[in-house]
């Protein structure tokens, strides 16, 4: 069953999703995060042009920057939160929080100096209290998606190990 989804959107239209980044919920399974530091943008449109028939099954939030990128560069229906400096990604971590979101696939860049470090520590770490499966890099958001896919189709079979804390 479908559980019920807070909104959380941008301050310029806060009753619902920003007209620049807008989609319809109910299209598919499970709600993903995107989120991408800009040194790694080029990075999310490689995996999200891999992985489009997956994604577009799936309802998809982003940050602002990043879900901008995603639906002018390949189409992609996806709502977005704000800019993570501006707090989008507090507002993600909020979902995550609330039980909304099924994984999230953030490439970030630790070389890089982020001004809002503390917003970004913050929802690494309510990823791991929720236990929600959460991507840092390109090797990891592979086999993210790939272990979601896989337990999607029943003739699959995906090994989860140390889950008997």
């Amino acid at each position: 069953p479908q559980r019920a989804r807070s909104r959380i959107f941008t301050a310029s239209s806060p009753s619902r999703p920003s007209t620049a980044c807008d989609a319809s919920y109910g299209r598919g399974m499970g709600l993903i995060a995107l989120i991408a530091h800009d040194e790694k943008k080029s990075e999310l449109l490689e995996l999200s042009r891999a992985w489009m028939p997956y994604l577009i099954r799936h309802e998809l939030i982003a940050t602002l920057t990043s879900g901008n990128l995603l639906r002018h560069r390949l189409g992609l229906e996806i709502d977005c939160a704000l800019s993570g400096p501006h707090g989008g990604d507090l507002q993600i971590g909020a979902m995550v929080a609330a039980g909304d979101i099924d994984a999230v696939i953030f490439l970030r860049d630790p070389l890089t100096p982020h001004a809002h470090d503390p917003d970004i520590q913050a929802l690494l770490k309510v990823c791991d209290v929720h236990r929600v499966p959460l991507a840092t890099n390109r090797a990891t958001a592979e086999l993210c998606l790939s272990a979601l896919s896989a337990a999607e189709h029943p003739s699959r079979h995906l090994a989860v190990l140390g889950d008997d804390d």
